[in-house]
């Protein structure tokens, strides 16, 4: 049996979290903005992050993150999605500031439990914290892994649609089935960079031309320049607006 419950209420498993591997590629988990506030997410807001069980193993976890929007200097979500919304939440709290939305930030599942419709499950549980905090509006910066071709603006992928009008794309389509409305790409929502060998290390690749180069599992190409010694990856993510 699969039980669903937050991070407050099971702060027994925060280790578990932290040592949790979901699957992600290398050069997904070099953003500095994550690299340098997402743990604060765990502690700061527990009664946001999900810890899902089953059989006593943690097998998937989320967190979302309250923020003042909109707000004088805020007018609009930001092309920055995921990095800087989790700016403006980490800073918001620091400042005492009152939250009046959330975002998703992340649904992390165990590969061996995929295809069982715990995105589902996780989904409407973090629907559910966050309507509990009194929040009317859930936003979300989706990362659509579904998307194969690199080379395809994500602009056109968001308009690519099965029979029954749902998104081709599975994350995509998860959101929506839940009530979630695509609103417009988030261009720069994560920036990864780093030195060539550093990429090398990273994918396995030999970086060796400058260009675009293809990288298994990237959204988008990634910018590399051998005479300067350095290639940069910005992945769009799409917002998604649950209203509550």
């Amino acid at each position: 049996m699969i039980t669903i419950t937050t991070l407050a209420e099971r702060p027994e498993l925060l280790e578990d979290v932290y040592a949790f591997e979901g699957g992600w590629p290398e050069f997904m988990l070099q953003d500095p903005v994550a690299g340098s506030l997402f743990g604060r997410v765990l502690e700061f807001f527990p009664e946001q992050c999900l810890v899902a069980t089953e059989d006593g193993e943690l097998i998937a976890h989320g967190r979302s993150i309250p923020f003042v929007f909109p707000d004088e200097d805020r007018t609009e979500l930001p092309a920055g999605g995921w990095d800087r919304v989790l700016q403006w939440g980490v800073s918001d709290h620091r400042r005492g500031r009152t939250p009046t939305v959330s975002s998703a930030l992340e649904i992390n599942i165990r590969p061996s439990h995929l295809g069982r419709g715990l995105s589902h499950e996780m989904l409407a549980a973090m629907r559910t914290s966050v309507k509990a905090k009194g929040h009317k509006t859930l936003y979300a910066p989706v990362r659509p892994n579904g998307k194969e071709d690199a080379r395809q603006p994500m602009t056109e992928y968001i308009q690519q649609f099965r029979d029954d009008g749902l998104p081709v794309d599975p994350w995509l389509r998860v959101h929506v089935k839940a009530g979630g409305r695509i609103l417009e790409v988030a261009p720069t929502s994560m920036v990864m960079s780093g030195s060539l060998d550093q990429w090398r290390e990273w994918t396995g690749l030999p970086f060796d031309r400058t260009g675009e180069v293809i990288v298994p599992k990237a959204l988008v190409p990634v910018h590399c320049s051998v005479e300067h010694d350095h290639a940069v990856y910005v992945e769009p993510n799409v917002w998604v607006q649950h209203d509550l």
